[in-house]
């Protein structure tokens, strides 16, 4: 059975307005999918699609495992930028873009780096890359940082 690795910033850290400046790093994220993460996955989005589940079937389709979801790259994606912002931060704009397929077994490194600051808005340009250096997505996020309370 494949082991399940995280690394990710300390989330419990809170960023206000002020604390940032473009060319800042967004932390980083580093996890590893197991079959186990994909068939919970496709459980909690109501996702029956074999091809996220089944070895046997994804190889019919010329694939070398489950295929991550595209939207649990998408998660990984948000989740190191919202960790990183803070739990009194709030994510105003998201997207991405799946670009390479992932399957169980492959590590998956989120990062990400800020891009503009106008005032309590923060945009960041983000990435999640595989052990190989491909780019499986990239993302873009804004968040609104809270004014420091001192």
């Amino acid at each position: 059975m494949s082991e399940r690795r995280e690394r990710i910033i300390d989330a419990s850290a809170q960023l206000f307005s002020g604390d940032v400046k473009v060319g800042d790093t967004v932390g980083e994220l580093v996890v590893t999918p197991t079959e186990i993460t994909l068939f919970r996955f496709s459980a909690l989005t109501w996702n029956p699609h074999r091809i996220h589940f089944d070895t046997p079937y994804a190889a019919t389709e010329g694939y070398p495992g489950p295929l991550v979801h595209a939207h649990l790259h998408g998660s990984y994606l948000a989740r190191l930028v919202v960790e990183w912002a803070g739990p009194r931060s709030r994510l105003t704009r998201f997207r991405w873009q799946n670009r390479q397929f992932a399957i169980p077994g492959d590590e998956l490194r989120v990062t990400g780096t800020v891009t503009a600051v106008n005032g309590r808005l923060v945009d960041c340009e983000l990435a999640e890359t595989n052990q190989r250096g491909e780019t499986c997505a990239p993302g873009w996020a804004t968040v609104e940082l809270p004014e420091c309370d001192a």
